[in-house]
């Protein structure tokens, strides 16, 4: 199965926390693909940012895909509980589709005898918890093998990469085989009237 087209999503773990329903209206209109939503806890990470109560107040503002535990596709950390499996399969069974988020030192072996069931891989770039960092290199070798790896699966299996994106280090995850991109700093840097231009140049 031929790679998929790239697609961008904005985090709006980025954006102006006192105006989030046009900043998403904002980036709609400037082309984002879908809306990528940081649901920290505080306890997994060392930050505390959107509940579903907020997922939920945004829904109305864009029709695009929201993206992580939000809305559309719900992302999870295998570290976050014992039973990967059960995790997917209660996802699914609320219509959902299940991604699984990979930290730094995570390995793929974390999600190896369920890749198959899954809807989307996330390599996180950074360790999760905050926006603005600087991306690990060593990331692309993980990716370069998770594409194999879903390739070999044949399957439309999204492979995402968030973390310390901009115009310089995306082109090197679409090389190593990325086909979503998560990008906060770098879409929203310049306020709504640069949005349309930072989310064309994380494309090519």
């Amino acid at each position: 199965m031929p790679q998929q087209p790239v697609r961008i999503a904005p985090s709006i773990l980025s954006a102006d926390f006192a105006a989030l329903g046009r900043e998403i209206e904002a980036i709609t209109e400037a082309g984002a693909d879908w809306i990528h939503v940081d649901v920290m806890d505080n306890h997994f990470v060392p930050n505390l940012t959107i509940g579903p109560m907020v997922v939920k107040a945004l829904r109305k503002h864009s029709k695009r895909p929201f993206d992580e535990a939000g809305a559309d596709v719900i992302s999870f950390h295998p570290e976050a509980g014992p039973h990967v499996h059960r995790t997917v399969q209660l996802i699914k069974s609320l219509g959902k589709k299940a991604g699984a988020v990979l930290n730094p030192a995570t390995p793929l072996s974390a999600i190896e005898h369920v890749l198959g069931d899954l809807d989307l891989v996330l390599v996180m770039s950074v360790n999760p918890g905050f926006g603005g960092q600087a991306f690990i290199e060593s990331q692309l070798a993980k990716i370069a093998a998770l594409r194999q790896a879903i390739d070999a699966l044949g399957k439309p299996i999204d492979l995402e990469v968030d973390g310390g994106v901009n115009a310089e280090t995306a082109k090197r995850c679409i090389k190593a085989g990325a086909d979503v991109l998560v990008a906060g700093t770098a879409v929203f840097g310049g306020g709504p009237e640069k949005y349309a231009a930072n989310i064309k140049a994380l494309r090519y």
